[in-house]
């Protein structure tokens, strides 16, 4: 008698499980993250300090004393620093420190990748480091002319390093750095 209502409960049991459990349940895709960014246009920038760039249009600039500039980007929280020194006869110094500058973010940094950049018409010549992981800085840029004028560049989002997170606008903002750097012209 014992062992007949084990099997019934166990029959019934089975029979309201199985009653139960009309649909699969499946779960969430992933969804990823849609974020559209205006194609970029150029427009040229220009004033009293010995050098000119094209710049990003719907970028914000901002002017600082010595033709130091912040070119701003609200809708992504980052900023690009352009800082402008003299070369007086201290060129190797200021190499140093703008590669220091960048492997400062070795810690942090999954990769670093030097790229070189040389425009022999224009006398243009530098690096762009394209910074990889969670460092704070994504993208810096050297560039000189060797005799009289020495810019470096580098962009930082505000927010918390995150690759993942700022990988899209990294992207975007590095582009326009290249930009920068490969219209970039000294004035004579």
């Amino acid at each position: 008698m014992i062992l007949k209502n084990k099997f019934l409960y166990l029959y019934a049991g089975l029979l309201f499980a199985a009653a139960g459990c009309k649909k699969e349940v499946l779960p969430k895709p992933a969804a990823q993250l849609r974020l559209d960014y205006p194609v970029a246009e150029y427009a040229h920038f220009e004033n009293d300090c010995p050098f000119t760039f094209d710049m990003n249009a719907e970028a914000v600039i901002k002017g600082k004393p010595g033709c130091n500039f912040e070119i701003s980007y609200p809708r992504m929280k980052a900023t690009i620093y352009v800082s402008y020194k003299p070369v007086q006869g201290n060129i190797n110094a200021l190499l140093k420190d703008a590669q220091e500058l960048t492997y400062k973010h070795v810690i942090k940094a999954d990769d670093i990748m030097e790229q070189p950049f040389l425009n022999r018409e224009g006398k243009v010549f530098g690096m762009f480091y394209n910074i990889d992981g969670n460092a704070a800085t994504n993208g810096q840029f050297y560039v000189t002319d060797s005799t009289r004028h020495f810019i470096d560049c580098s962009v930082y989002f505000y927010a918390k390093p995150n690759f993942d997170s700022v990988m899209p606008a990294a992207s975007y903002v590095k582009n326009d750095m290249r930009r920068l750097m490969e219209s970039l012209k000294w004035k004579k």
